[in-house]
């Protein structure tokens, strides 16, 4: 049988059963075996011992395949955030950890609004972190879910390298549908590639220690080319001088300053005219918002490639941002 074809055999058969043990003996199970003993020199043994720990789930396929972002409108997305509730929280956080998120936010170039707003949107400030052990939602998405298994695998080879590296037990990590762990809720390949130290201690604990969490965010977006002081993203209207169509969003800007002006879209920023900048519809509650995203909101959106995403992000940490200053009052 074709590896291939086991696995939309076993996809069906997940849709049976609402949990299905691996089968190790499967073609490209072998075959994942196999690169893990060849290119990492995993224990042979110890894999098949940690992948037969492993239950696929019907309940991850369900999810993964109706994300929020991509079947709510802004105008549903939006208040799954913004709530008094939420921002009360945030702002509770910042004043609780105020030494911690300073020290990271003047060492990184990264304001503390985007850092809670992250970890507000992520897991509300350490209350909802994923039900699922990271090991079964990896297994089930990189053997059992066709649509994206490549991903997956790479995702699953990366989180038994972390594994092994950070001396962790598979089957105890918790995470999300979609295998993204701790407080910031970082796949494995960015755990590896970006998770930090912040306290000096030897750990990257991303579960527990809010200033490895805070820095290992930070971290990510330095990486990704987070440019500090700049504008994140702003509110736009259209003049007269506006005669296109609406373009669909995009998660690059492909437009500067100067060129959106010229087009006849009204904005403010301090920007220079040759920043770049891209126009932004959202359909909200009252009708289409129309936002201008600039680099730095495109650095958010490589945190979740969605403008939803990275909007509320930006408007959560503002709301945050807000509500710390009237306390201080």
């Amino acid at each position: 049988m074709t590896s291939r074809l086991a696995a939309g055999m076993a996809f069906l058969l997940l849709f049976v059963s609402p949990t299905y043990a691996v089968d190790l003996d499967r073609p490209d199970v072998k075959a994942f075996i196999k690169t893990m003993v060849n290119e990492h020199d995993y224990d042979c043994d110890k894999l098949r011992d940690i992948l037969s720990q492993a239950e696929m789930k019907h309940s991850i396929i369900d999810q993964i395949s109706k994300p929020a972002e991509k079947t709510l409108t802004w105008a549903e997305y939006r208040p799954i955030f913004m709530t008094k509730q939420r921002v009360r929280a945030g702002a509770a956080f910042w004043r609780e950890n105020s030494e911690t998120l300073e020290d990271i936010s003047a060492r990184s170039g990264v304001p503390i609004e985007i850092l809670v707003g992250i970890i507000g949107v992520e897991t509300y400030f350490g209350r909802i972190t994923g039900g699922h052990r990271v090991l079964d939602a990896l297994s089930t998405l990189a053997f059992f879910y066709p649509p994206r298994a490549r991903f997956f695998r790479g995702e699953l080879e990366q989180f038994l390298l972390l594994v092994r590296e950070e001396d962790m037990l598979a089957a105890d990590a918790f995470g999300s549908y979609a295998g993204a762990m701790g407080r910031p809720q970082f796949m494995p390949s960015s755990y590896r590639a970006y998770a930090i130290d912040s306290t000096g201690d030897g750990k990257r604990d991303i579960w527990n220690d809010w200033a490895d969490v805070a820095g290992s965010i930070a971290n990510y977006f330095n990486a990704h080319g987070w440019k500090s002081g700049e504008d994140v993203a702003t509110q736009a209207t259209l003049s007269a001088r506006w005669n296109g169509v609406l373009p669909e969003n995009k998660l690059t800007a492909e437009e500067t300053v100067s060129s959106l002006s010229e087009m006849g879209v009204m904005f403010s920023t301090t920007l220079p005219n040759e920043a770049a900048g891209q126009l932004l519809t959202l359909e909200g509650a009252d009708g289409d918002e129309l936002w201008v995203g600039f680099h730095n909101f495109f650095v958010i959106t490589r945190y979740n490639r969605s403008v939803m995403y990275g909007l509320a992000v930006h408007q959560l940490g503002q709301e945050i941002a807000m509500e710390v200053r009237r306390s201080a009052r």
